[in-house]
């Protein structure tokens, strides 16, 4: 089939060139290809464009501004070009009529000036206060940077229209009509910019509301997820395409402020981040866009808040469409976010890069080299990333996980992943080696309650998943589920898995309803090798739109299923409910290893690059119990996972030797 690929993760942010020389080359040939296409009317937005068109223009003057301000730039025809740029949008594209078709206005026929998501009477006004913010933003990063650009009179008319639009959004509109955090803490940043501009008693009204918004409306309520608090975006706390940018935002308020509560609120977000991306930068997840991953806009906050809190948080993926400023398919800038590309040329931070092999555990992840784990709430794996490729949480009769799987005598099925109370955890580091023991009481369907520990080993090359349980509690037929393979590197992008194949086999197409491939033990998926202690093999799931890959699926993304799956069109769905409702994807299973106690069943299951692999044998792993607990040796470390109960303190008991 035609390969499938995730459209908007490519490389890692902190991959892409930001040295002086760079950005000037950039900055310039954007200018001038800007100038090159403008019309005669002084009209700068793309005209491919079919959404998001309102701010264009005021947005590439904007970058035009930045060019003169650096010096990149400074001549007759880039001040022509922006002068006609700024007439054409005043006069094109301020709007002081109500839209009709608008549903949140709290004063009407107010005659305050605003800016339309589509500049067609009644054409979408929904967009029309984001699109506000942006043109807000915009406008005050050319009263900073283009005095010597604009004649006086405009200088002083787009004075009146930036205070105007910040009136709109906060006396004629409900404020953050959509519950988009980025968007309002936006909104707050271009209030807290036009009221230091202005430097009057006005100016100190804007930035005191604009400080009452941010703490009252955005920080009040903000999300807690994994024990961090987050701005809820969309009716959730984390999305995978804006909280980057939400991330950009907070730092430039700061930048602007001094307010320390702007950088306390990213520092959360920053080492949220850090625990939820893979090794290589990937992650899923969101209520608006699932695999959505920013591009130019998100620059600005991760390189800031990634050198302080120390993470290298540079590592996501982005969107290399958009990697220093939205572009339009000619090539040159739409002038949309043209705000973040401003404010990440004025900045002169770097990346934080940790040790490349240094081993980085957080309450909810551990990191070594090109291998990781992250972890839900509930300390179960939902993403596992080794050789260059992503394996996700599996999904078995709507339920979502990595770890052991019971199958009933009447073919009902449990996975032993949801904790019955709190859950303990245990770390290591040393000998080479990187390890996370996790210890949860959890209950079986007999309403039996026995404990499960899952150890994860990491070395920076391959991650092995050892999972020990009580045989005698439960039925005879217990297996591992070891994720679904999702995708893998190739050049700058990620392409969905679809088939795979035994070492040495034919490839086993992973849409093909109900089949199944048996392994010895090695199975390999894109650049990675999945490798068990015995038996492994793959369970493609029935025919339907709530299997994924079905027929009907294999084509598709997770987010393109995940939408198709949810309430509202795709764009206005929630991709994480629509998730949630997948009721199976292709099962991976590994058997128990043969050599283990009689009343534990345990599972090793390794990830590392297939490259490394030479036979379709499992691995030789083996377990015993001792006074102290279990001890299971592979050919890589010998590791004691004590017993369930802990030490004398209830601590749990944990000790990783590398062979």
């Amino acid at each position: 089939m035609t390969p499938v690929y995730l459209p908007s993760q490519h490389a890692s942010m902190h991959d892409l060139p930001d040295d002086a020389d760079t950005l000037h080359t950039v900055l310039t040939e954007a200018v001038a290809a800007a100038i090159a296409l403008q019309r005669l009317d002084g009209n700068l937005e793309d005209p491919a464009a079919d959404d998001d068109i309102g701010d264009m223009t005021l947005g590439v003057v904007s970058l035009f501004c930045l060019a003169w301000h650096r010096e990149d730039r400074r001549d007759a025809e880039l001040v022509d070009a922006a002068r006609r740029g700024v007439d054409f949008f005043l006069a094109q594209r301020v709007f002081r009529t109500d839209n009709p078709g608008e549903p949140f206005l709290r004063l009407r026929d107010s005659g305050l000036p605003y800016v339309r998501y589509l500049p067609a009477t009644g054409s979408h006004p929904f967009g029309d206060w984001p699109s506000t913010v942006w043109a807000l933003l915009h406008a005050v990063n050319i009263l900073d940077l283009g005095r010597s650009v604009l004649t006086e009179r405009q200088y002083a008319s787009l004075t009146e229209v930036a205070v105007g639009f910040w009136r709109w959004l906060t006396e004629a509109s409900l404020f953050n009509p959509q519950h988009t955090a980025n968007q309002a803490i936006g909104a707050v940043v271009g209030g807290l910019t036009l009221g230091r501009h202005l430097r009057s008693p006005d100016g100190r009204r804007i930035i005191a509301e604009a400080m009452s918004w941010y703490h009252n409306e955005i920080r009040a309520a903000r999300l807690v997820d994994r024990g961090l608090r987050l701005p809820a975006e969309h009716g959730a706390g984390h999305d995978q395409n804006y909280l980057p940018i939400s991330l950009t935002f907070l730092a430039r308020a700061f930048q602007v402020s001094g307010e320390q509560r702007f950088l306390d609120d990213g520092d959360e977000i920053a080492r949220y981040l850090e625990g939820r991306l893979s090794s290589r930068g990937f992650d899923f997840g969101g209520p608006r866009y699932s695999e959505q991953h920013s591009g130019s806009e998100g620059m600005l906050g991760l390189r800031l808040f990634s050198t302080r809190v120390g993470a290298d948080i540079g590592r996501y993926l982005g969107d290399r469409r958009v990697a220093y400023y939205c572009a339009a398919p000619a090539g040159v800038p739409s002038g949309h976010f043209a705000f973040a590309t401003v404010w990440f040329w004025l900045d002169d931070h770097h990346w934080h890069r940790g040790p490349a092999d240094a081993v980085v555990h957080t309450a909810h992840s551990l990191r070594q080299g090109r291998t990781s784990v992250s972890l839900t709430a509930q300390l179960t794996p939902y993403l596992i990333d080794a050789g260059g490729t992503a394996v996700l949480e599996s999904i078995v009769d709507h339920q979502h996980g990595i770890g052991p799987l019971v199958r009933y005598a009447d073919g009902r099925r449990m996975l032993l992943t949801r904790p019955l109370g709190p859950m303990r955890t245990r770390e290591r580091v040393g000998d080479r080696l990187g390890a996370k023991l996790i210890t949860k009481a959890v209950v079986t369907r007999d309403q039996i309650m026995l404990a499960v520990q899952q150890l994860f080993v990491s070395d920076g090359t391959r991650l092995h998943v050892v999972t020990v349980l009580d045989r005698t509690a439960l039925p005879a037929d217990v297996t591992f589920l070891a994720g679904l393979p999702y995708a893998t590197a190739v050049n700058s992008h990620q392409r969905k898995i679809v088939e795979v194949t035994e070492f040495g086999g034919v490839p086993f197409d992973l849409g093909r309803p109900d089949e199944m491939l048996t392994t010895s033990g090695t199975l390999i998926a894109g650049g990675m090798a999945i490798t068990a202690g015995a038996g492994l093999r793959v369970i493609n799931p029935p025919a339907g739109r709530a299997h994924f890959n079905s027929p009907q699926t294999i084509g598709q993304t997770q987010e393109q299923v995940a939408f198709d799956l949810a309430d509202d069109p795709r764009g206005y769905g929630n991709p994480d409910a629509g998730w949630q409702r997948v009721a199976q994807t292709n099962l991976v299973l590994a058997d128990q290893i043969p050599d283990a106690p009689t009343d534990a069943a345990v599972f090793v299951v390794r990830y590392g690059p297939a490259r490394d692999v030479t036979s379709p044998d499992p691995i030789a792993a083996s377990a015993s119990r001792t006074a102290d607990g279990v001890v299971v040796r592979t050919p890589d470390f010998v590791a004691l996972i004590g017993n369930p109960a802990g030490d004398a303190h209830g601590e749990p008991v944990l000790r990783v030797t590398a062979r």
